[in-house]
C-alpha cells in the first residue's frame, strides 16, 4: 500500500459574518462586490472595517493578500490580518494562520506556532484544522511524533465527513500506527473517502480487495475501484489495472487494455509499468513488436532501479535486440540487477562474463559502479 503524504490546505473561504459590524453596508457591499470578482471594492470596503477590529472583515482582508485578489499577493500583510482577527476567536484565521506558519509563508516556518493555531481551531470542531493537526502528530513536526494523537484528530476530522482525514485514518489502521492493524476498520474508512471520489482511497480499497485484507477477496471488485482512481490519473491504479487486464483477474484477459494502462502509467514515471510496457514491447504483446521502443523503457525503469528491467536492458545488450551489441554492457547491467536481488542478473553476468577478457570485465565493473554511484543518471 503507498503512503500519500498529507499536506496542509489554506482555507480562503470568506467569512460572511452575521454579527456586530459584519451586517453594515459596508460590509455587504464588500461581499457583494467580492462575488462579482471586483476584488478591489472589496477591498476599499473591508479595509476600514477590519481597522476598526471587525474580525470577519480582518479575515477577508487576509484571504484577499494571501490570494492576490485586488492587490499584489503579500503573505506578510494577510499574516497581519489572519492574527488580528485568530486573537478575536475564530476558528478559519485561527487554521490559515497555522498553515502560513506551517509553510513559512509571510513568517519564518515555525512548527510549534503552527501547531498552536491548529489545535486553537481544531478544538473549536474545524474538520481541516483537525485533519492537518493529525497531519503533525503523525509527521511529528511541533510536536513529538505521536500516532495515537494523530488518530484522535484524524477521526474526529473524518467523522465529520472530511475524505483526506478518512483516507488517513484508514491507513493508520492498515499499517497499525497508533494500535494494531486492522483491516476491517480501514476498509470502513477507505469506502467513506472513495464514495466521495478521493482517487488515493479507492486505490487503497482496490488493493483491499484484491488481496483479500479485510474483505473477501473479489477481483472484480478490486477491478472496479482501480478503475475509478486510475480514471482520475493515479499511476500505481493504472498499473494494478495493467496487471488485471494482463492476468485477466476480474476482467477478460486482454493484452490491448493492458498495455493502455501500462503506457498511461508509465508516461507518469512508473517503474514497474516502465518495466512491463517493455516487456510488451519486446514480446509484441498487444503492441508491434519494437525492441528500440522496448529498449526505451527498460532504461527510464532501470534508471529509477527496478531490477527486472535492469536485467532485461542487459540482455538487450547482450542479444543486440534494439541496440548494437555490447558484452560490457550486458554484464554491467546483469551486474546491477543482480546486486538488486534479481537472480537472473548474476546469470546474466556470468554468462557474458565467459565472452570477455579480463580488460573488457574491469571496465564493465568499474562501469557498473559508477553508475550506482550516479544513482543511474549517468548511466
Amino acid at each position: 500500500m503507498k503512503n500519500i503524504t498529507a499536506t496542509l490546505c489554506l482555507t480562503l473561504t470568506l467569512l460572511l459574518g452575521s454579527i456586530g459590524m459584519s451586517e453594515s453596508a459596508g460590509f455587504q457591499k464588500g461581499l457583494t462586490a467580492y462575488k462579482s470578482g471586483d476584488y478591489a471594492t472589496a477591498l476599499r470596503e473591508w479595509e476600514p472595517l477590519a481597522k476598526q477590529g471587525n474580525a470577519l472583515a480582518q479575515f477577508n482582508l487576509g484571504s484577499l493578500y494571501s490570494d492576490g485578489k485586488g492587490v499584489t499577493q503579500d503573505y506578510k500583510t494577510a499574516v497581519k490580518w489572519y492574527k488580528l482577527s485568530a486573537e478575536q476567536g475564530y476558528a478559519l484565521p485561527q487554521f490559515n494562520l497555522g498553515v502560513m506558519y506551517k509553510k513559512g509563508q509571510g513568517v519564518p516556518q515555525d512548527y510549534k506556532t503552527a501547531l498552536k493555531w491548529l489545535k486553537f481551531s481544531a478544538e473549536q470542531g474545524y474538520f481541516n484544522a483537525q485533519y492537518n493537526l493529525g497531519v503533525m502528530y503523525s509527521d511529528g513536526k511541533g510536536v513529538t511524533q505521536d500516532y495515537k494523537t494523530a488518530v484522535k484528530w484524524y477521526k474526529l476530522s473524518a467523522e465529520q465527513g472530511f475524505a483526506n482525514a478518512q483516507y488517513n485514518l484508514g491507513l493508520m489502521y492498515f499499517d497499525g500506527q497508533g494500535f494494531l492493524k486492522d483491516y476491517k476498520t480501514a476498509v470502513k474508512w477507505f469506502k467513506l473517502a472513495a464514495e466521495q471520489g478521493y482517487a488515493a482511497a479507492q486505490f487503497g480499497l482496490g488493493v483491499m480487495y484484491d488481496k483479500g485484507q479485510g474483505v473477501l477477496q473479489d477481483y472484480k471488485t478490486a477491478v472496479k475501484w482501480y478503475t475509478l482512481s486510475a480514471e482520475q490519473g493515479d499511476a500505481v491504479a493504472q498499473f494494478n489495472l495493467g496487471i488485471m487486464y494482463d492476468s485477466g483477474q476480474g476482467v477478460p484477459q486482454d493484452d490491448k487494455t493492458a498495455v493502455l494502462w501500462y503506457k498511461l502509467s508509465a508516461k507518469q514515471g512508473d517503474a514497474s509499468a516502465q518495466s512491463n510496457l517493455g516487456v510488451r514491447y519486446a514480446k509484441g504483446k498487444g503492441v508491434q513488436q519494437d525492441y528500440k521502443t522496448a529498449m526505451k523503457w527498460y532504461r527510464l525503469s532501470a534508471e529509477q532501479g527496478d531490477a527486472d528491467a535492469q536485467y532485461n536492458l542487459g540482455v538487450m545488450y547482450g542479444i543486440g535486440q534494439g541496440i548494437i551489441q555490447d558484452n560490457v554492457y550486458a554484464h554491467m547491467w546483469g551486474n546491477i540487477a543482480s546486486s538488486n536481488g534479481n537472480e537472473n542478473g548474476g546469470k546474466l553476468r556470468d554468462f557474458v562474463e565467459k565472452k570477455m577478457t579480463p580488460s573488457q570485465i574491469e571496465t564493465a565493473q568499474k562501469l557498473a559502479r559508477k553508475c550506482v554511484l550516479k544513482k543511474y543518471k549517468w548511466c
